[in-house]
């Protein structure tokens, strides 16, 4: 059975250069970067060159990137590093209802700590407004974290505008850029943020890596103690392979999105269309202009989207139902219940999210064999009149 993979959002396939690259730093160069004899600098070689490869991508310095585990940790030592390091400053921090469950979690961890956390709403498409963010803001307020573009809806916000608002009131702003790496240019300078993360898995690197940006200046503390690495912010010693890994996955990305990210826009338009005109009763999630070139989220009415997930899987389609990191549960998304959809338009929704390998041909597959299943659950369904 010929397979399609429409899961990108979720992770993706490392490439055969990433591949490549790790493996001779898994093998015949494999020293450690603190280590001063000459395997050791070969490592540290390797080190500073991943991260220069991250700054040029982000038009930062490569002092100002931290490797990290993966986009969970960035967000986790964005949050409560600056927290913990500012909490003389103030004790409130101002997210949104939307973010990725390594922000919401760690809120609502320093919660417990003692900080006041405000979660702002967001309008029908999934955006913050401007003036809920300016009458949330307090003399207290030491921490604005706000996602670039949404895992699950793909909406894009307006993130330099929210980072201008921030400096203008001496705050600092961190946003998860883990789903816009690789799809969408990205300046710190021009975007205003302190703090960014970042993630390889998502760009077609390995698994278990990924960065946060920390403007030269901001001060934050430390999550992991031990040795001197990742300038004192990070100890242990540093997975060569996934970082040499992350730099070029992002390397990769950056070169080939001017091309990449049209073709796959094209891709998602005529995906949307073509269920639109196929399948009556089908609702676009998040903003239909604002958003990814690769997330496709549609909600189905009268149709339970695990059940749907099933059938395209049995066909060897694979999709999701939102967040990977909460496919296990059966609770509606946060996101499009912080949208306002109904717990019953929620639970049948399904999120498709294409990549480097998807063709026409993929996506006239999926306009073929989608519509009798929406109509076979369609005619099992209670919720149906």
């Amino acid at each position: 059975m010929r397979r399609i993979y429409l899961d990108h959002s979720a992770t993706t396939p490392v490439r055969k250069e990433v591949a490549e690259i790790m493996l001779e730093y898994l093998t015949g160069r494999f020293g450690n970067p603190s280590s001063i004899h000459s395997f050791g600098r070969e490592a540290k070689e390797a080190l500073e060159k991943a991260r220069e490869q991250v700054a040029h991508a982000l038009h930062a310095d490569s002092r100002e990137i931290i490797f990290t585990s993966g986009g969970t940790e960035a967000d986790n030592l964005a949050l409560l590093g600056t927290a913990l390091h500012n909490s003389d400053k103030g004790t409130h921090i101002i997210t949104s209802a939307i973010e990725h469950h390594a922000v919401l979690h760690a809120c609502e961890y320093l919660q417990k700590l003692g900080f006041r956390v405000t979660v702002l709403p967001v309008d029908e498409y999934g955006l913050i407004r401007m003036e809920d963010l300016r009458q949330a803001i307090t003399a207290e307020t030491i921490l604005i974290s706000i996602m670039h573009a949404n895992n699950e809806v793909g909406t894009i916000q307006p993130i330099a505008e929210i980072g201008a608002l921030a400096r203008e009131r001496g705050i600092l702003f961190h946003t998860d850029a883990v789903q816009s790496l690789g799809k969408i240019h990205l300046d710190v300078e021009k975007m205003n943020v302190d703090l960014l993360s970042g993630s390889g898995h998502k760009i077609y690197g390995p698994k278990g890596t990924g960065f946060l940006y920390v403007r030269q200046g901001v001060k934050i503390n430390p999550l992991s103690y031990g040795g001197h690495q990742e300038r004192n912010f990070r100890a242990g010693t540093e997975n060569i392979p996934g970082i040499v890994g992350l730099g070029k996955a992002v390397e990769l990305a950056e070169a080939e999105m001017d091309t990449e990210m049209p073709r796959l826009a094209r891709l998602r338009d005529q995906l949307i269309r073509g269920i639109q005109e196929r399948i009556p009763y089908t609702k676009l999630n998040g903003h239909p202009e604002l958003r990814v070139a690769t997330n496709v989220n549609l909600s189905f009415r009268f149709v339970e989207g695990e059940s749907l997930l099933l059938l395209l899987d049995l066909q060897g389609i694979a999709a999701s139902s939102g967040s990977a990191c909460t496919s296990g549960s059966l609770d509606p998304s946060h996101v499009l219940l912080a949208m306002g959809l109904p717990h019953e338009v929620a639970h049948g929704s399904v999120r498709m999210t294409l990549g480097r390998d998807n063709t026409e041909e993929d996506i006239r597959e999926v306009l073929e064999e989608l519509p009798p299943m929406v109509n076979r659950l369609r005619e099992m369904s209670p919720l149906k009149a």
